[in-house]
């Protein structure tokens, strides 16, 4: 019987401004590793997302994404050093224990996509 492994989950992000979403997330960390047809692929470390020149709002702001990190507060602290909600006009909300045993952060990118970038907590 043959395992059944798997090797990577990536999520499919919408752009309303492929270019300015593009510069959004090189500037938060992430690395562009490729990009061809409409579509770019991103990474840190161990993680990784395509980022599609596609964009409906109702869907956009619909969107979310989770970013399990090992300190919020390093994360937090370049968001805030590089002006991210400046810079892009964004919406931040600052960290925050939450009942469900983790400390997290809200990042919304230029399209309205919701990020929750957090770290487990006891």
């Amino acid at each position: 019987m043959s395992r059944l492994n798997t090797v990577e989950l990536k999520a499919f992000i919408p752009a309303k401004d492929f270019k300015l979403s593009k510069l959004f997330y090189q500037d938060i960390g992430f690395t562009l590793a490729s990009e061809s047809d409409g579509i770019a692929y991103f990474h840190h470390e161990n993680v990784s997302f395509l980022l599609q020149n596609f964009y409906v709002k109702d869907h956009a702001e619909n969107f979310m994404m989770h970013l399990l990190v090992e300190s919020v507060d390093a994360w937090w602290t370049k968001i805030q050093e590089r002006e991210i909600a400046e810079k892009y006009r964004v919406k931040t909300l600052a960290p925050e224990q939450r009942p469900w045993r983790m400390r997290d952060f809200i990042l919304f990118d230029p399209s309205g996509v919701l990020w929750r970038i957090a770290e487990n907590t006891s």
